[in-house]
């Protein structure tokens, strides 16, 4: 993954690009999505991922397999049908998933 000039020799870069893809609201909800199941189908991901539209699905999707997050598998052209699971690099974000869930279920009482 290339650094973004703007924070190359910044101690808070590696923060700064986590927060970059995490911090976007459906890219964390997608992980943990297909951490929990590999091998999800489009309308099974969105029926999932509550709230979101199919085209908001469709470019965060774009987003994680352009960085090497999620990798698409096309299983037929007709009807078309495919299958999203995680790369080395999406399941690596485990971790980092985990985490957020743990901290928003200490912290629920206070939100």
């Amino acid at each position: 993954m290339t650094m973004p000039d703007w924070c190359e020799t910044e101690e808070w870069c590696p923060v700064t690009v986590t927060a970059e893809l995490m911090g976007r609201k459906w890219n964390p909800v997608i992980i943990h999505r297909l951490l929990q199941e590999e091998g999800k189908g489009f309308n099974q991901l969105k029926r999932e991922c509550h709230g979101i539209s199919a085209k908001v699905l469709n470019d965060s999707l774009e987003q994680l397999q352009e960085r090497e997050i999620v990798s698409k598998e096309i299983i037929s052209q007709e009807p078309k049908k495919v299958s999203y699971t995680l790369t080395p690099r999406g399941k690596s974000l485990e971790p980092v998933v985990s985490s957020m869930k743990d901290w928003a279920e200490e912290m629920k009482e206070e939100f």
